[in-house]
């Protein structure tokens, strides 16, 4: 009985002592955030989302030109758009989306981040 006590007791303290690592830790990623936040200019278009690479548009600059019937949708990140000529799209400006942009020609013309 006292055994289980006291183990219940030593439990209870490492508990306490992670929680309060585990906070101090969410705090300093918070400031770290905001810290990198306030440093970083959010782009704005999506020239400067291409530019500054936030949906990682140069992993794909080997497509441009290709048919676009050789893209291997697999190897895309998630939510990214191939965009065919007249297709209607949203206009909302995602800076981490990456968008595929494919000519009349049925090829790969643009690649972009919004």
């Amino acid at each position: 009985m006292i055994r289980s006590l006291l183990l219940a007791a030593a439990l209870t303290a490492l508990a306490a002592c992670e929680a309060e690592q585990t906070t101090r830790d969410l705090d300093q990623i918070a400031r770290d955030y905001q810290h990198q936040s306030e440093n970083s200019a959010t782009p704005q278009n999506a020239d400067e989302a291409t530019r500054a690479d936030v949906c990682g548009a140069s992993h794909f600059q080997s497509l441009l030109g290709q048919p676009a019937s050789s893209i291997n949708r697999d190897t895309l990140p998630p939510h990214a758009r191939i965009i065919s000529p007249g297709m209607m799209v949203t206009q909302d400006f995602v800076p981490g989306r990456l968008n595929i942009r494919v000519g009349p020609d049925a090829k790969v013309a643009s690649i972009q981040c919004f």
